[in-house]
């Protein structure tokens, strides 16, 4: 079996182009698999995997539970809300004692970016990159690239905008370093208030006109706004946002040619995107839901080869 040059996913940064293609080869097969009457395979049938997680999540979390038990995994849940992290527990008493239970890989999200790879450097199992803050969304970044790969043949070549809360999003960030290391322009748009001072340095195309991103893209990844990670008003209302950067069916008709619509989902309808545009023929948004789980079984299937 090909293996990936790292034994841990914690960013997008890690992976060289070889690693992510051999995650999507491995999707393929994978795929083939889910479309199948019996969708089980014994792959991992002497693995246990640890989902730990301190932040909600519904998709993420179901995605990579499906996945593992698609594998025939051991599968042991963990959430901060009902654990003795409330009692003050340390992520590393807490992650430690889950590994004293024989526990082979971790899957975390956690609220602070860098948290997996500190987590990485004092335990000996695999780890995943569940989320870590704003930092990174690695398994999303691939399954959009993915997805995209699916739909349009190829990822080289193709103009990608990123519309919405880049600021708050490690999913952008995510899908900024996997669309250019495997050759895709890319641009990011949004509001002033809502674009990292840094975003230019990353090499990316920077627009602030919906429209013209729209007419530049190919594929429009669409982000919400994230409320919950805003301390301060970074724009004057939802309303406003959506008059200015929301995208319904007339924007896309005034188009002179068809577009991919993408959202990592939750979706605020009616705030990014309106229903018109979520549920027609130019949105791929749950194939992404579909091929999560893909991806999402070949990189737990690669990195536990990789000890």
């Amino acid at each position: 079996m090909e293996q990936l040059s790292t034994r841990h996913l914690l960013g997008i940064k890690d992976l060289s182009p070889a690693d992510i293609q051999l995650i999507f080869e491995t999707a393929d097969n994978f795929k083939d698999i889910l479309n199948r009457p019996i969708k089980k395979v014994p792959s991992l049938r002497d693995i246990t995997i640890a989902n730990v997680f301190f932040e909600n999540s519904t998709r993420t979390k179901l995605s990579f539970e499906l996945a593992e038990k698609r594998l025939s995994a051991d599968v042991v849940n963990f959430a901060s809300a009902s654990s003795s992290v409330k009692k003050g527990e340390t992520l590393i008493d807490t992650v430690n004692n889950i590994l004293a239970m024989k526990v082979d890989m971790v899957v975390m999200r956690h609220s602070s970016p860098g948290a997996p790879h500190f987590l990485s450097k004092h335990i000996d199992a695999n780890i995943v990159n569940a989320g870590d803050g704003t930092h990174e969304h690695p398994t999303q970044a691939l399954l959009d690239s993915f997805s995209i790969r699916e739909k349009l043949g190829d990822v080289a070549g193709k103009k990608v905008a990123i519309i919405g809360d880049i600021l708050h999003s490690r999913v952008a960030l995510s899908n900024i370093f996997c669309l250019q290391k495997l050759g895709a322009e890319v641009m990011v748009c949004g509001p002033v208030t809502l674009l990292p001072k840094y975003i230019a340095d990353l090499g990316v195309k920077v627009e602030h006109d919906v429209f013209k991103a729209l007419q530049w893209c190919d594929v429009a990844n669409v982000l919400r706004i994230q409320l919950e990670r805003q301390q301060i008003k970074y724009f004057p209302s939802l309303r406003e946002y959506s008059l200015f950067y929301g995208i319904n069916r007339e924007l896309l008709n005034r188009l002179d040619k068809e577009i991919v619509i993408m959202h990592p989902g939750p979706i605020n309808r009616g705030v990014e995107l309106n229903s018109d545009v979520a549920d027609s023929e130019h949105a791929i948004i749950l194939q992404q839901v579909e091929n999560g789980v893909a991806i999402r079984m070949a990189v737990l299937y690669l990195l536990a080869g990789v000890k």
